[in-house]
Parts: structure tokens; sequence; C-alpha cells
């Protein structure tokens, strides 16, 4: 399948980062990002322009608990700078694995990660009503401890239970001007990094940071939006997009519409804690930006994907 090879918004999961629960240190976060900065090399090598979004729930977990067990001794981070903290360091895991990759290949491409704040509004619903998962999946005993401490947790698709903070509605991506011209400048781009930094306007009209979350998907999709690109690449744990996953009937997708895919939503077959935000990020997408492409798919699969012989497209 031809793509056209011009401009692409790639958002990569968690498990880009982090591959399973007993490969969370650091070397082997190094070693996940290097795999899949390998697929995103060769979209760079087939000509495509390139601005990655990356998530951080692990990460924003690591520091909250690290947080926790100094606080006898250290000032703890309130969570819109824990939040810029991994986009500077998972942007620079990203830009040093990818820029080592292109220049294996022979690949002269500046990259560059943007720390990027994202404009809510102070009087969102979702702040009264938390349900954004951040941090490390735990038992339902160890959530019980956290929960007497102040936290509202929540069971999370069978993965086990999590912290749960609120997670407004992004309304714009404060620096898409520089990410604009970055882009145009020839820039393979890192930007809104975990959602982005969510901040509010307080009643002078200042800018400050909120104590939430943006959900990545939501960010990605309105930076994806806003920069009218050809392709929306979503980079998950699965090749496919499935109905009836993980159940004896189990059946991978190849391709949807806009249609079936609102349609197989609403059937519940894409649940709230995994496929559920990826599917109605493509529909915002798309909705907006009838002429772009969307692909679903593993690392592993990116390249298959744009050959058309893996991944599940999505187009209107």
């Amino acid at each position: 399948m031809s793509t056209g090879c011009t401009t692409a918004v790639v958002a990569i999961g968690g498990n880009s980062l982090i591959v399973d629960r007993q490969h969370r240190d650091v070397a082997s976060q190094w070693v996940a990002c290097q795999e899949t900065c390998k697929n995103i090399a060769e979209m760079v090598e087939r000509g495509w322009s390139l601005v990655i979004t990356h998530g951080n729930g692990p990460q924003v977990g690591f520091i909250l608990r690290r947080n926790e067990l100094a606080a006898y001794e250290m000032h703890t981070t309130p969570l819109d700078l824990i939040v810029a903290d991994t986009q500077g360091s998972i942007g620079y895991m990203i830009a040093e694995s990818l820029g080592n990759e292109l220049q294996r290949r022979r690949i002269s491409r500046p990259i560059v990660s943007v720390v990027t704040r994202v404009l809510v509004d102070r009087e969102d619903p979702a702040f009264q009503d938390p349900t954004k998962g951040i941090g490390d999946f735990m038992s339902e005993d160890r959530a019980r401890g956290f929960e007497a401490n102040g936290w509202r947790v929540v069971e999370d698709a069978g993965r086990g239970w999590r912290r749960v903070i609120a997670s407004p509605a992004p309304l714009k991506i404060i620096e898409l001007d520089a990410i604009r011209a970055l882009l145009s400048g020839g820039f393979i781009v890192v930007a809104a990094g975990g959602g982005g930094i969510p901040v509010i306007e307080d009643e002078s009209g200042d800018l400050v940071g909120a104590q939430a979350v943006v959900d990545k998907d939501r960010a990605t999709v309105l930076l994806a939006r806003d920069l009218e690109v050809d392709l929306f690449l979503i980079s998950t744990s699965v090749p496919k997009v499935a109905l009836y996953y993980r159940e004896p009937n189990q059946q991978w997708l190849d391709r949807m519409t806009v249609a079936q895919a609102r349609a197989y939503h609403a059937a519940g077959h894409f649940k709230p804690g995994s496929m559920g935000p990826k599917i109605e990020a493509v529909l915002a997408f798309l909705e907006a930006h009838p002429a772009g492409r969307v692909i679903i798919t593993d690392p592993p699969n990116i390249v298959h994907a744009l050959d058309g012989e893996g991944g599940t497209w999505i187009e209107a």
C-alpha cells in the first residue's frame, strides 16, 4: 500500500520503553527504546517527516514512588513538574536512540525534544471525577493503602489496580507554532510527551500548572489535527485492533472505516483502559481531518503496516 511519504505523527505507547514488569529498569528501557526507534528510522529512511509523541505512565509512577520514599528528608515534586521531567528524560532517550540509528543508516536529520504544555479548562468536570491511571499497576491490597492516604484507586481492565487522577480535555498545544516551525525546518520533533504538561489560565490570565494528567491519545490527536498530518500512527502493544479481544472468538481487523470503528466502539469491543481511548482518538482525528489515515500496530510491525501487510488501517 502506498503511503505517499509526507508527514506523520507517531504515538508510541508505554510498551516502547517498558516491555513487561520484569524489564522496568533504565537499562531495559534503553533497549526497548532502541528497538522501537529502529522501526521509526525506517519511516525516516522512506522519506517521512515525523512528530513523535510518547507515554509516560510508568515513569510518572516511579517518580511518585521516589517522592514517597524520600519524603521524610526531601521535598516532594508536584505532578506538573513530574510530567516535565519525564518529557525531558524520555525525549532524550528517543532522540539519542533514533539519532544513533539514523547515523548507522547514514541519514542526517536533526532531532529535537520539545517540553510541551497543553491548555485545559480549570472548570473541566474531570477535576471532580478522577479517572486517568498513573503509575504502576499493583495488587488490591497495596492500592487500598494508597486509597487510605487520599488517592482514588480503580481496577484497570484486568491488568491490576492503579491510582487515578483528573484527566481534563486538552484544548490547545501551547508550543504548537514552535513544533510546526521545527517540522518545517526539517527537524524530527518529539513533543507532547505523556499528553503534555497540563496548564490552566488563572484569574489574572497567567498560565499555571494543574495537578492532573492529559490523556496522551487525546493530546496526540489534537496535535495531529492541528498539524494536518497525512498519517496518524499509533504504536501500541498489539499487532492489530481486535474484536472480542482475548476471547476465544477474537478477530483481528485489517481495515476499518470510521463508521465501522464507531459501531464496534459503541458495541463495547474497545475497553476504556486499553484500546478505547485510541479508537476515540482515531475517530476525533478522522472526523476533523477526513483526508488523513490511521494505522494502529505494534513496533515490530510498523514497516509491515506501511507496506499494507500488517496493522489495522482506518480511513474515513
